[in-house]
């Protein structure tokens, strides 16, 4: 089963004002969702575009219908329900990945979620990046941590299967920092992970930073350890969605590395074989319990070292 991306015309409440403006400071969503690069389609076209590349690929005969571009429960229950069904019916797709934030999950709408889950596989993707709240107000994020475990907790018993996204690399984070955030997300109910490097794209305010020298990006083998050292300490049974951020050459801007996933994929194998470890190595996952959020949110208050 591979997954159909779909741009349904989604924005952000941090660039619409809802919450604040100008985005995440790392964010164009042109340089990792290809159908905001075309005209725009219905989601039934977007569909109808990909799957031919996807079966000559991958040979797959069933599609998830990814709503990858923007936070793609930031609108009224009746318009999600719209797309979401208007994915749903084409003969191919047979389940539903929606990418989000965890601001984004208001009971209604978590309720609809509930009721296609019912029915499809439901895959719900929240964006976290790190569990350091300093880090999270550098990038425009515009929540915390406590609504991200808020919506963690929200999100269990309705038959979704949940994941998070993480940076490495981030300004300001430590070796340390960055394993905190694997050691929280460990212990959390949560099915999946999806590890991105930082790298910087053209046009963003990071861009800005990088050009200016204020921000630097991890040298590929600095990466390498620190995302073994990151799956060492992830439960072995959590799917990890991916381990490289990517965007087109001609957004890229750092680290050149990125454009080659392979190398990298063979680089993370080596590296684990050299180490003679495993994922879920060095692993304690803790019971999910209301009482977890305080301690949890006391803990990334403390800004990175």
């Amino acid at each position: 089963m591979r997954v159909a991306t779909i741009d349904a015309g989604f924005t952000c409440p941090n660039v619409d004002g809802t919450i604040t403006t100008g985005g995440c400071v790392y964010c164009d969503n042109r340089s990792f969702s290809p159908n905001r690069r075309l005209p725009r389609a219905s989601v039934y076209e977007q569909i109808e575009r990909s799957l031919p590349k996807l079966r000559g690929r991958y040979g797959a005969e069933a599609f998830l219908a990814y709503f990858q571009a923007g936070t793609n429960t930031h609108a009224p229950v009746e318009k999600l329900r719209r797309l979401y069904d208007q994915a749903l019916a084409h003969p191919e797709v047979v389940g539903l990945a929606i990418g989000t934030r965890p601001d984004c999950l208001p009971e209604p709408v978590l309720q609809l979620l509930e009721d296609y889950a019912r029915r499809v596989p439901v895959y719900l993707e929240l964006g976290l990046q790190t569990i350091h709240e300093r880090t999270l107000a550098w990038m425009n994020r515009g929540h915390g941590v406590a609504e991200f475990l808020d919506a963690v907790e929200r999100c269990q018993g309705r038959g979704l299967d949940l994941s998070v996204h993480v940076i490495l690399g981030l300004p300001g984070e430590s070796r340390e920092d960055m394993m905190t955030t694997a050691d929280v997300l460990a212990g959390l109910p949560i099915q999946g992970v999806k590890i991105h490097n930082l790298y910087v794209v053209k046009g963003t305010p990071l861009e800005r930073q990088y050009l200016a020298g204020q921000v630097r990006t991890l040298e590929r083998e600095e990466y390498v350890r620190l995302v073994v050292d990151f799956l060492e300490r992830t439960p072995a049974d959590r799917v990890i969605h991916r381990l490289i951020g990517e965007a087109p050459p001609e957004y890229l801007v750092a680290p050149a590395w990125a454009l080659d996933k392979d190398a990298l994929l063979i680089a993370i194998d080596k590296e684990f074989a050299r180490r003679g470890t495993h994922q879920g190595q060095f692993c304690s996952p803790r019971s999910w319990t209301r009482r977890l959020t305080l301690p949890l949110v006391h803990l990334a208050s403390q800004p990175p070292q």
